[in-house]
């Protein structure tokens, strides 16, 4: 008997590294009553904020750029027993080194922290080039997509190239972040409205939400092809418009719209 007991003291203590993954590094906090982790993955600021109980397979949705802004669909899904997540790539307009700093972040929390193989993307505004550039080189690791103004072509913003207003610093830090001039960035043809593809091929469904007024990222420029795109490759996508609405606000006062759509469509 006491030999049994010894042996269940040892599983008990080696629990942690007998297949239960290791809690997070750095910085410890709270984010609305959630367990709130801050660190670092090479020179890219991180953050995972924990459900209260873990939901099946380990679901988690991928915050894109505005952390905390308009954060319903966020709590709603902690609620739900997702992770969510950040890797900060401000500056960096979803070029190479933004994918490559998300690649890093997907292999920490899939390999050392077993998160579902399939992360679902959220991108506000800018966040849109992350996400579906992303996406687009990781297909099969991705379960869904929700964009809401999101910026699908950097020619429109930060470029000003068409009806939108533009951002002249942003275009300058954006063509730096891609090693580009001004001429090599206008003939490129590597922005989300000319990567989708792949994911059609990998049947990702597609949610946007857009105000029809918006002059910042206007979805003439954007969103709106996308969604042609996308449904004449046979991909699935659903666009939530809000007449009158500028670019902001974000989100809806309500998500679940966004909650179902994120829910409905998890990997399984």
């Amino acid at each position: 008997m006491r030999n049994w007991l010894v042996l269940f003291l040892v599983a008990l203590a080696l629990g942690p590294a007998l297949g239960q993954a290791a809690d997070f590094p750095g910085k410890k906090s709270t984010w609305h009553n959630y367990a709130r982790y801050d660190f670092k993955i090479g020179d890219a600021d991180c953050r995972v904020v924990k459900p209260r109980k873990t939901a099946k397979g380990k679901p988690w949705v991928w915050r894109a750029r505005f952390w905390g802004h308009e954060p319903q669909t966020d709590l709603a899904l902690l609620a739900k027993g997702w992770h969510v997540v950040y890797c900060e790539v401000g500056g960096l307009f979803g070029s190479s080194k933004a994918i490559e700093r998300w690649d890093r972040f997907y292999e920490f929390l899939t390999t050392q922290h077993e998160f579902s193989k399939k992360a679902a993307l959220e991108g506000m505004s800018r966040g849109g080039l992350i996400i579906y550039n992303w996406a687009s080189k990781n297909p099969g690791k991705v379960t869904a997509i929700y964009g809401d103004a999101p910026v699908c072509d950097f020619k429109s913003w930060p470029g000003g190239k068409g009806n939108g207003k533009g951002s002249p610093g942003s275009w300058k830090q954006c063509l730096a972040s891609y090693g580009f001039t001004e001429p090599e960035a206008l003939a490129f043809r590597g922005n989300p409205i000319d990567q989708l593809e792949p994911l059609a091929k990998a049947g990702i469904p597609i949610l946007h939400i857009v105000g029809d007024a918006d002059s910042v990222v206007p979805t003439t420029e954007n969103s709106n092809i996308i969604e042609k795109r996308y449904r004449a490759l046979g991909g699935i996508i659903n666009v939530i418009h809000k007449k009158g609405v500028g670019h902001h606000p974000h989100s809806l006062k309500n998500p679940k719209p966004i909650v179902d759509f994120f829910l409905n469509h998890a990997a399984k």
